[in-house]
């Protein structure tokens, strides 16, 4: 995007940023509302509040996706689908998901759990992902594939998959924060100059 291109854009964004998300959960819209005001609150001077609106999808899935690419893909196609139904509605349409990814070394399979973010706007698309946290082996029990999802600690009552491994010093809300992020930073590339203040 040239510079001169934005000034409209970033106007409108002054007043606030609107973002329509896929799916209702409380951690998904926190951690993409956290994600959008830590991004332009460091960004842009003061801070423009940021609005994000659920928006329903169908989800017939029975727990995580079991590779990167799947997680990717699905989040990609709902913030896709959330633009192509709702237009120009909103500058912003994002999706988050979490997932599984593992690969063997040395013979040993090692699976990990992080979340992935795609955001979707006038501007163009961009992915971000979070850290990604292993899952001990000996929870696996040798699980492979499908079955690996079965084996996963943590429910939504006990705060979820990230909160059980790292012992609450992460949290879904925060992982989403920071894969939303790292999309946002990708999608602005040197758009900003690296420093808090406006770049034009």
């Amino acid at each position: 995007m040239r510079r001169d291109d934005s000034k409209g854009f970033w106007r409108a964004l002054q007043t606030g940023i609107e973002v329509a998300v896929a799916g209702p959960g409380p951690n998904r819209l926190l951690g993409i509302r956290d994600g959008f005001a830590a991004y332009f609150g460091h960004h842009l001077d003061g801070n423009a509040p940021v609005i994000v609106v659920p928006q329903e999808v169908e989800d017939g899935r029975a727990g995580l996706t079991v590779t990167d690419e799947t997680t990717l893909a699905l989040a990609r196609d709902r913030a896709r689908t959330l633009a192509k139904t709702l237009g120009d509605a909103y500058p912003f349409y994002a999706a988050s998901e979490g997932g599984l990814q593992s690969l063997e070394m040395e013979g040993q399979l090692h699976s990990f759990v992080r979340s992935w973010t795609v955001i979707v706007s006038p501007l163009g698309e961009a992915y971000g992902g979070s850290g990604s946290v292993q899952l001990p082996p000996d929870i696996l029990g040798g699980r492979r594939g499908e079955e690996i999802p079965l084996a996963v600690p943590g429910t939504r009552r006990r705060g979820g998959l990230v909160k059980a491994l790292t012992g609450g010093l992460e949290t879904r809300r925060t992982v989403i924060a920071e894969a939303t992020r790292n999309a946002l930073a990708t999608l602005f590339f040197e758009v900003f100059d690296g420093s808090p203040e406006r770049n034009f």
